[in-house]
């Protein structure tokens, strides 16, 4: 039997073949063709890293017009069969915590994958949701965070952007896309925001319903889901951590939106301020699903971009700003920064990360297999300074994605 380690392509092959397999499959999704792609063996093989790192082995298991290889259908049902599982998993614990946030008194907002399903975008076993995400008001975190204690969870993990709860019977993930018996975790929200790159962008306040009841509630409109999905979408789009599914999410929900709810969202500004950031991920949509992305929406929202931040947009492709791309940058995202000054400050971070970054990182290394495995996730800040002048270090998230599809190849 040949070896793993001499089945795994040489670097800049590998790059070639992770840019192939990750456009074809975007438009295969958004665009069904009648025959399956000439890939070499190695090729499919990685094209189940490409489909489990971006979310949509389900979806494909439905989308695609042809079957390719057995063993990619297999693993493509598969990862369908998986994931309704899990659905259903996620349904029953979504009915506990409605049930207990309001005996409590206690509103809560379920967000994106949730919504999404509710709204009937997606069937059981179509979307995968690697956790549950809860917004409720700071004034009632502690109460919320008290009953995901009881339970059987605990607090896990605290970042700027969320508190996260995890089964106290956790247990390792496996290896490769989704399995039924994952934990599911919960991400605490006191807001809605993210780092573009350096400073903070919230949209909480388009987010939370006027009049929320306890429970679960719903997102107040259609222009505030979609806000929030393409502010998610453009903070992945940042740090180089975008999934297609996030771009089919964005297509799914504009095919259900009317113009009065475009409207809405460009009307959004008026409360959160200019919507820069909307563009790119829109953009991006647009190229995959040219129909589902109105045109004067694109123009409105083009004009509220940055000339570089605009111009890159216009460039990209979902390979560059996401998972499937294999290096290490020293400034992922550097483009999304909104003056000298913030460019400034975003390098000095990754040239010199803060205590809280730190621990963040070393909290990763320990509990997310695909960075625990890692060369990469030992080293020191200095080497990793070394490593970006003298190398193209690759990356964790990624490597371990493609030796998973080799390994279960075998």
């Amino acid at each position: 039997m040949v070896t793993l380690a001499r089945e795994i392509p040489q670097l800049p092959a590998l790059e070639a073949t992770l840019r192939k397999i990750t456009e074809g499959l975007a438009k295969e999704l958004a665009c069904p063709t009648q025959f399956a792609p000439d890939w070499s063996d190695v090729e499919w093989t990685i094209a189940r890293a490409v489909a489990a790192m971006h979310g949509v082995s389900p979806l494909l298991s439905r989308a695609l017009r042809w079957q390719g290889p057995a063993s990619w259908s297999q693993f493509l049902d598969e990862q369908r069969a998986h994931t309704a599982k899990r659905h259903n998993r996620i349904c029953e614990l979504l009915r506990v915590i409605d049930q207990r946030t309001r005996e409590a008194g206690v509103p809560a907002v379920a967000l994106k994958g949730v919504a999404l399903h509710a709204l009937g975008l997606y069937q059981a076993g179509d979307r995968p949701m690697s956790d549950i995400d809860l917004l409720v008001r700071p004034a009632d975190a502690e109460a919320t965070a008290r009953m995901l204690v009881s339970l059987d969870y605990y607090e896990s993990c605290e970042t700027w952007k969320e508190r996260v709860f995890t089964p106290t019977d956790d247990h390792p993930s496996g290896e490769l896309g989704e399995h039924s018996d994952n934990n599911v975790k919960i991400e605490l929200h006191e807001r809605i925001c993210d780092k573009l790159p350096l400073h903070i962008t919230d949209v909480s306040k388009l987010i939370f319903p006027s009049h929320p009841q306890p429970g679960l509630n719903a997102y107040p409109s259609m222009a505030s889901l979609m806000a929030h999905l393409l502010l998610h979408a453009a903070g992945a789009m940042a740090f180089q951590s975008l999934r297609l599914l996030h771009l089919h999410d964005i297509a799914g929900l504009s095919s259900r939106m009317t113009e009065e709810d475009w409207d809405a969202v460009l009307k959004s500004s008026d409360r959160v301020g200019r919507l820069w950031w909307a563009f790119p991920p829109l953009k991006l949509t647009s190229r995959y699903y040219p129909s589902k992305i109105p045109a004067r929406v694109l123009e409105a929202l083009a004009g509220a971009c940055s000339y570089l931040l605009e111009w890159t947009s216009r460039h990209r492709t979902l390979y560059d700003v996401s998972f499937s791309y294999p290096w290490v940058d020293a400034f992922p995202g550097i483009e999304w920064s909104q003056s000298i000054g913030e460019i400034l400050g975003y390098a000095a971070s990754r040239v010199s990360p803060d205590s809280k970054h730190l621990a963040l990182r070393e909290h990763v290394a320990k509990t997310e297999a695909w960075d625990a495995q890692s060369q990469w996730a030992r080293l020191s800040q200095g080497r990793r300074i070394l490593r970006w002048i003298t190398s193209r270090p690759t990356r964790s998230v990624t490597m371990h994605a493609v030796v998973a599809a080799l390994a279960q190849a075998q």
